[in-house]
């Protein structure tokens, strides 16, 4: 599957994409790949969100596309802009990294996947397909044109969901 146009998404970062473009992120550990989009429309977007509260952000000047209850409102309004109405979500990464997980701060990749689908419940946007957990790396690819997100997981191959 190759693509003329790619917007890449970096840590921490976030962008939208029209049919034809794809839209990637990689580097996914216990970061969420969260991809919103309206097939209607051929419109997506992708948060690659690193932790769950920017109530935890140290001084002025945050990163909003960092934190799951900043990044999905901001996406949520670009899609808006552009037209978008009637949206879905697809969600990918949250992995468990390190193995002692005894601290709760740890726990980052569950504590982000929670908090990224708070946000999608509170904006009324169902999950149409995740591929979360275990402890793994993942690079996400999305099409808009037909709503696919390509996986690939470090050791496991290529899946679409």
């Amino acid at each position: 599957m190759k693509h003329d146009f790619v917007v890449k998404v970096g840590i921490a970062d976030l962008n939208i994409v029209h049919d034809p473009a794809v839209i990637r992120t990689s580097g996914l550990g216990s970061c969420i790949g969260v991809v919103i989009y309206d097939l209607r429309a051929k419109l997506g977007g992708m948060a690659h969100v690193m932790l769950p509260d920017s109530s935890l952000a140290k001084g002025e000047h945050i990163k909003l596309a960092k934190y799951a209850d900043t990044a999905i409102p901001m996406l949520m309004e670009l899609l808006r802009k552009e037209g978008g109405k009637t949206f879905k979500a697809k969600l990918a990464g949250g992995a468990q990294m390190f193995q002692f997980q005894s601290n709760d701060m740890m726990r980052i990749g569950p504590r982000n996947l929670e908090a990224v689908k708070k946000q999608l419940k509170d904006y009324g946007v169902p999950i149409a397909a995740e591929d979360c957990g275990g402890s793994n790396g993942r690079t996400i690819e999305f099409n808009p044109s037909n709503g696919a997100l390509q996986i690939r997981t470090v050791n496991k191959g290529v899946t679409e969901i």
